[in-house]
Order: structure tokens, then C-alpha cells, then sequence
């Protein structure tokens, strides 16, 4: 096995000392900055904000009501939500009141939700919305252990009026419950263990039911003092957060300002992500690749249609970022002419690029799956560095992470302080630290094959370690196929490159297991293609009537070509198939979290893949 390296520079006494729990976590926090500003959150599109302490003290009421209601030390309280602060409180007051959090995403199917409910015995449900609501009514049946649903927009009335109470509510009963026993919240905080249950979180998956990863204070408390610890971020920063708070990427981000003290903006609506960045200003903001590879293909398609001279000095401008960007991640500098051209690019082009997302961004955080590396260089060209990490819900989200001083594009940089890293002889990676989970809710024998004996988690990512100790992902082990010529094929990989030389693109599917050689199903993104319809005849034309047409094939070929270029022969897409609709969460055919269900979509269209064969 091989052994990576770690980022000496490291404080680990900041990890040796770290907080007993996320509640204490968060008491320590207020105690620290109380009136520093905590939260800023849209009302009716205008934004508020809250400070340490105003946050802290509708907390507590809402813990203390959690109290009265009956939560005992590590009883799971289900959170069925889109990201809002309403979600960020909740889960504060789960956490105060000593029970775990057990987390849903609001798009989660109705079945799901009543066996992730059921299955992690949870006691109380906050529910978004009357839409959430209709879920757990629905099957109300089969949840008895259910004693309470906590909504935050939804109906409290109605024929469900016995189950069904409003965050007010919860807050009064809290209220009332801490005059007559001020010390109630604060009780349940002393008595919480590093190892307790915090949180429960059920891996969207890709096939079968979801499991339970469960998740101890100790698990939070690492992650928050680790990342300190990388020195990446401070109490200047102003984080803008819209990741689902149900996916351990989000659920991280939201921990890391209990350590450090920034603030943070909360909003899930994807469509208000660009909208809102320019309101916001953040210094740093998470998200999965597909987000930065819409914003580079929307910018590039809208360059490409305007053509002419400003085209032309786009590029000269992002060829001029890209010379730089290289010499950067080598730890050069640019020569002085190279510096003036920079400046003028910048000056003319580049800085426009960045005001895009709020002018003040000091590096994005990409995580959940793999970032294209011609992406991440066109973004640093533009003077938007993307830091790309690296985790699982099992190893609580933050294992691996490049630094803007030390970053190598298409890795995932280094361990955190505290993790060690080692590759197995097939190639898996394997982590152990604080991070890892106490294993999966009520299955005992998952949880012993994902975790050995000496505490190594098994992640089912292949990887590689260069001699700087930077490593790079390369597939999923399950999604490693041989084609009928005995040659490996990693789908992930071609899918990346394929995003990063196609900016219409928006998923490749890649198929070729036992076949003689390897073919795709392509899908386009809308908003992108349709400014490829304007330029070419088609505006206004429905999507598929886009996609299915002899020129938008001709474009896709030219793209495939250009991938085929990169790869080895075996891997090249001889055949494929546009799709006539994107993929979707609300289909089936991604995750939440955005990650593509391969398999799930294969399935749907293996009619089609059959035929691309003789």
C-alpha cells in the first residue's frame, strides 16, 4: 500500500482541542461573537440577517420544545426540507437538545420517506411544507413512533391537526417550558459525549434502498477543527450556501462556521444561485461540477454567439489567464511581460467574468463528484479558482482538499489534518480517522465491509497517489468495465473529459460492458441549447425537435471526435444517442446531490443501446 503526504503547515492542536459536541460547538460560538452576524436568509427576496445570539435564543426555545415533546438523548428527529434557515435552526435545536438529526431531501419519494422515517426510528418530523406533509400523512400507518410533525409553511390544521403543529408552535411550547426550567437546554448540552449519534444520513444511492450513515458529534467537531486547521478560511470569509443540507457536502459547510465564525447566506433555490451571488458578495461558496460546468458553457456559448472581435478577445484574454494558471499551480510566477498582458486581460475582459458571481470570490469548493479539469483551469484563467475536495457521507464529507496555495488540477489534494489515506492493491482508496462513521443504521454486516477490522474505510473509489501526495480520482470501482476485448474502461473519466470539451453538454452515459466496443447516450442543457437553436435556425423549437436534428448531431460528433482524440482507442465512442429530454432528480435518473445514476439510466434506454450494435 502506498501512503500519502500531508500538509506540514497543519495546526493539529486545534484538532486535539476540539469541542465535545456540534451543541457545545455552536454554545461556544455565541459565547465568542454574539453579536457578530451569524445568518442572512431571503424574505419575500429581501434579505435578513441574525446575529450569534438572536440565532442562539430562538434555538433554545425550539430545543427546549423538542424537550417537552419528549426527545431523549439520541432519539432521531427526521428533517424534510429544501436549504432555508428555518432548516438551519432546526437542526441546531436537534443538536441542543441532545437527539440526531435525521435528514430528507424535499424531493424525496413518498416510499423513501416513510422507510427512511421508519427505519431510523425517529420521533419527530420537521416537514418544509404541505407537500412534505402529504408524505408522512399518507403513511402515517406505518410511522407509529411518530409522535409529532413540526412544519414550517405548511397546514397545521385540518384532518391531521392532532399530528401536525407549526415551528411557532414549538417555539412557544420551548418558551414557556424554559421559564419554568431555565436550565433545561443547557442540561441536555452537558450531557452530550463526543460519540454520541448526531446525525443520520441516508446515502441517495444509486440502486436499492438508502442506508443510514450514522454520524457522531465527534464526526462534526473533526471536520469543523480539521479544515480550520488547512487555514483556508477565516472569520472574514462570507459564505453563500445553497448545497441541500440533507447531503453530508452541505451539512459540512454548515459546521464550519460554528468553528470559525463567518457568516453564512442561505438560500436552496438553484435557479437564484447567479441572482443571488451578485446580492450577496460571498468570499467562497460549495457546489457539485455540474453547477460550474452550466456557468462555463452558458459564458462560452453566449461569447460564441457574439462573435466578431469581442470573441476574439475572450479568448486572447482566457489564453492569457490559462499561461498564468499553469505557471501558478507549478509554483511560478509570471515574467513581467506576461503580468502586463494579464493586467490589460483582466482589465478588459476577465474582471467581468468575475463580477458574474459577486466580485469578491476567493475560491469555489467543488466536491460530490468529479470537476473536469479544463473546467477548473478556464475558471482560474479567469481569476475564479475552484479548490476541488474529496469525501464520502461515510468519511463526513471533508477527507480531501486542495489549498489555494498548493493545488494540482484534477486532484483532490491532500488529506485534512488527521486523516490518513492509503491505496489498496486494486487501487481503492481507504481512509481512516475521526471522521469515519460509526457504520450504517441497523445493518451490521454492510457496516463491517465498508469498515475493516483496523478501521479503514473501504470507499469503492479507485485512485492514484503522485509523489507530491496529491490524489486523483479515477471511477468507481463498481463502474469499471471490461469491454469483449478484455480492455478496462472508466466511464467517469470519458463522461468529465466529454463535459469539459462539449460546453452544450450536460450528461454522458457511457455503455460498453461485454461489448466489442464502446458507445454513449448524450444529453444537452437546455438553456444552453437553446442559444444553439437561435444561432442555427431552430429558435423557439421545442428541445427534442433541437436535438434530433441532423445539424445538433453534427455538432455532438464533433465534440465526441475531439474526446475521442484524448482517450485510448479502446475508449473511444464509436456510436451514440441524443437523447430527446435532459435527465433530472424528479426522473429518477440523478441524485440529489446531482450525481448521475448510470446504471438507472442505461436501464431505462437499453433498447436503444442495443441497437447501436450489430
Amino acid at each position: 500500500m502506498a501512503n500519502s503526504s500531508s500538509d506540514e503547515h497543519n495546526d493539529l492542536s486545534l484538532i486535539e482541542n476540539r469541542a465535545r459536541s456540534v451543541a457545545r460547538l455552536f454554545v461556544d460560538r455565541v459565547i465568542s461573537t454574539p453579536s457578530a452576524e451569524a445568518f442572512r436568509f431571503p424574505r419575500a427576496e429581501i434579505w435578513e440577517s441574525v446575529t450569534w445570539a438572536q440565532a442562539d435564543a430562538r434555538v433554545r426555545r425550539l430545543a427546549a420544545g423538542l424537550v417537552v415533546l419528549g426527545i431523549q438523548p439520541e432519539e432521531r428527529v427526521a428533517l424534510a426540507s429544501s436549504t432555508r434557515y428555518e432548516w438551519v435552526i432546526a437542526d441546531l435545536a436537534v443538536m441542543l437538545a441532545g437527539g440526531a438529526t435525521t435528514t430528507i431531501y424535499p424531493t424525496t419519494t413518498d416510499s423513501d420517506v416513510a422507510f427512511i422515517v421508519a427505519d431510523s426510528q425517529s420521533r419527530i418530523v420537521f416537514a418544509e411544507d404541505d407537500a412534505q406533509i402529504r408524505k408522512l400523512t399518507v403513511n402515517r400507518w406505518a410511522l407509529p413512533e411518530v409522535v409529532k410533525v413540526v412544519t414550517f409553511d405548511g397546514t397545521a390544521d385540518g384532518p391531521d391537526s392532532d399530528w401536525v403543529i407549526s415551528l411557532d408552535d414549538l417555539e412557544q411550547l420551548g418558551a414557556a417550558h424554559l421559564a419554568l426550567v431555565p436550565s433545561a437546554v443547557d442540561d441536555r448540552i452537558d450531557a452530550i459525549e463526543p460519540q454520541h449519534l448526531a446525525t443520520l444520513i441516508y446515502t441517495s444511492g444509486t440502486t436499492g434502498r438508502p442506508k443510514g450513515v450514522r454520524l457522531s458529534h465527534d464526526c462534526w467537531t473533526y471536520e469543523a477543527a480539521a479544515v480550520d486547521a488547512v487555514g483556508i478560511l477565516s472569520k472574514d470569509d462570507l459564505q453563500y450556501l445553497w448545497l441541500p443540507l440533507a447531503h453530508v457536502f452541505g451539512k459540512v459547510l454548515l459546521t464550519l462556521p460554528l468553528q470559525m465564525g463567518f457568516p453564512t447566506a442561505v438560500d436552496g433555490r438553484v435557479d437564484k444561485i447567479i441572482d443571488n451571488l451578485a446580492v450577496v458578495s460571498p468570499t467562497f461558496m460549495g457546489a457539485a461540477p455540474r453547477i460550474f460546468e452550466k456557468a462555463y458553457g452558458r459564458i462560452m456559448t453566449t461569447v460564441s454567439s457574439e462573435g466578431g472581435v469581442k470573441a476574439k478577445l475572450f479568448g486572447w484574454a482566457i489564453g492569457v489567464g490559462r499561461q498564468v494558471s499553469l505557471l501558478r499551480a507549478g509554483g511560478r510566477s509570471p515574467s513581467a511581460l506576461l503580468g502586463v498582458q494579464l493586467a490589460l486581460a483582466d482589465k478588459l475582459v476577465l474582471h467581468k467574468v468575475r463580477a458574474r458571481f459577486g466580485g469578491r470570490i476567493r475560491f469555489f469548493i467543488s466536491g460530490s463528484a468529479s470537476l473536469n479539469s479544463d473546467v477548473a483551469q478556464w475558471f482560474d484563467a479567469a481569476g475564479l479558482l475552484i479548490l476541488e475536495g474529496y469525501g464520502l457521507t461515510e468519511s463526513s464529507a471533508a477527507s480531501f482538499v486542495n489549498r489555494p496555495g498548493a493545488y494540482s488540477f484534477g486532484s483532490v489534494g491532500w488529506p485534512v489534518p488527521g486523516t490518513e489515506v492509503q491505496l489498496g492493491q486494486d487501487g481503492e482508496v481507504l481512509l481512516r480517522g475521526p471522521g469515519i462513521m460509526a457504520g450504517y443504521h441497523n445493518r451490521p454486516q454492510d457496516s463491517a465491509e465498508a469498515v475493516d477490522g483496523d478501521g479503514w474505510l473501504h470507499t469503492g473509489d479507485i485512485g492514484t497517489l503522485d509523489a507530491r501526495g496529491f490524489l486523483r480520482i479515477t471511477d468507481r470501482k463498481k463502474d469499471l468495465f471490461k469491454t469483449s476485448n478484455g480492455k478496462y474502461v472508466a466511464p467517469s473519466a470519458l463522461e468529465t473529459i466529454f463535459k469539459g470539451v462539449c460546453p452544450y453538454a450536460s450528461q454522458l452515459i457511457v455503455h460498453g460492458e461485454g461489448r466489442s466496443f464502446v458507445t454513449a447516450l448524450v444529453t444537452l442543457d437546455p438553456d444552453a441549447i437553446a442559444g444553439w437553436a437561435a444561432e442555427n435556425g431552430m429558435e423557439g423549437r421545442p428541445y427534442a425537435e433541437v436535438v434530433s436534428s441532423q445539424a445538433a448531431r453534427a455538432m455532438v460528433q464533433g465534440y465526441v471526435d475531439q474526446l475521442n482524440g484524448k482517450v485510448n482507442r479502446w475508449e473511444t465512442i464509436k456510436k451514440f444517442i441524443i437523447l430527446p429530454r435532459d435527465l433530472s432528480v424528479e426522473d429518477g435518473d440523478l441524485t440529489p446531490s446531482m450525481k448521475l445514476k448510470r446504471r438507472v439510466v442505461a436501464a431505462k434506454h437499453m433498447d436503444d443501446l442495443d441497437s447501436l450494435y450489430p
